[in-house]
């Protein structure tokens, strides 16, 4: 809708395809888009194991954007020179939720962990921000994936006392452990909940009683500025619905529309000629204001820690979050020197 029906005269298609979360099935519809199909560019992806398999494939060939993956491999040692991530990533969440929430007095924490890497992932980054900034983690318990009874890990979060209790886990898991968390009153009773992956989809399926209070960290909020607000009211109009577009939504936009100005000022669709140009140009845009991309893909653009609102604070559809800090993106993406990119060994 910004950019138009067209780019260097020629007309501008989407196909789509369904890897059901299998690695080898990713690769293999993205093998036949760029071989057989003419796909120039891959986006979106959703689970970080297809988006490192597809990237591996279509290095120096075709442009990958990672909107909805968050394995900050895709910028450190899986980096690719035509590879893009434009959310946030594992690191980034750890140390935007974490740092600021111990600077903002929250000083004690208590992990409810799904039993796999990512959760443990979560648990040792967030352990380390944590304790770099002044805090404790006074305990932890693990859960598999999967699980239906949180009760017990709810219970030993209760009585750590944590000022905190941090959900290291996702999708059903993450809802599921705050409804009985609701239950057993921990917010209620002062404590409050982070969680580390979530939507504003997934509050709303909650309801406000049972969400309220949860910290999160976002890298957009359809309702922060008038911006934001317009491109909430465009896409609305478009998908035809009253629900507001979650982060994933904005991202894939705003990295499409990048990718189409860049092929325009490269003035062709060669991979690596549009990649130089996605990272000159600045992104600057409702989603990315001030924005750009660095050498090893990474777009850096600000987060945003939010709380829940109570149904007392809400008034109206949507109304969910109260944004409490906005984080630099400097302050909390890994440095391109940590990262062990080998597109941009020694760079900081």
């Amino acid at each position: 809708e910004d950019f138009g029906p067209t780019v260097l005269g020629k007309p501008i298609e989407v196909i789509s395809g369904d890897h059901q979360n299998k690695p080898d099935l990713g690769v293999s519809l993205a093998r036949r888009w760029v071989d057989t199909e003419g796909v120039d560019m891959i986006i979106d992806f959703g689970n970080s194991a297809v988006s490192l398999a597809v990237q591996d494939l279509t290095a120096g060939r075709r442009v990958v954007m990672h909107v909805s993956s968050a394995s900050d491999a895709l910028f450190g040692p899986r980096c690719s020179p035509t590879g893009f991530l434009w959310n946030y990533d594992t690191t980034a969440i750890a140390n935007a939720i974490g740092k600021a929430s111990v600077e903002a007095g929250n000083d004690s924490w208590f992990f409810i962990t799904a039993d796999y890497a990512f959760g443990h992932a979560m648990e040792a980054q967030l352990t380390r921000v944590i304790t770099a900034a002044g805090g404790k983690v006074l305990g932890q318990v693990r859960h598999p994936v999967g699980n239906t009874d949180y009760s017990s890990f709810v219970l030993q979060a209760q009585a750590s006392g944590a000022k905190i209790i941090a959900l290291l886990n996702a999708g059903g898991d993450t809802t599921n452990t705050i409804k009985q968390a609701a239950e057993f009153g921990l917010v209620a009773g002062g404590q409050k909940l982070a969680g580390t992956t979530f939507y504003i989809l997934n509050v709303h399926a909650l309801g406000l009683e049972a969400a309220q209070g949860l910290q999160v960290v976002t890298p957009f909020y359809w309702d922060r500025n008038d911006a934001s607000r317009d491109y909430t009211r465009r896409w609305r109009a478009a998908m035809k619905a009253d629900k507001a577009p979650t982060h994933n939504h904005a991202g894939v936009y705003s990295a499409t529309l990048s990718y189409l100005k860049a092929i325009q000022a490269a003035g062709t669709d060669e991979a690596m000629a549009v990649s130089k140009k996605l990272k000159e140009l600045p992104v600057d845009d409702f989603f990315g204001e001030g924005a750009h991309v660095r050498a090893d893909g990474r777009m850096m653009k600000d987060l945003f820690l939010v709380q829940v609102k109570s149904p007392a604070e809400s008034k109206a559809p949507w109304d969910y979050y109260t944004v409490l800090n906005r984080i630099p993106a400097e302050q909390v993406v890994r440095p391109m020197s940590e990262g062990g990119c080998p597109l941009v060994a020694g760079a900081s």
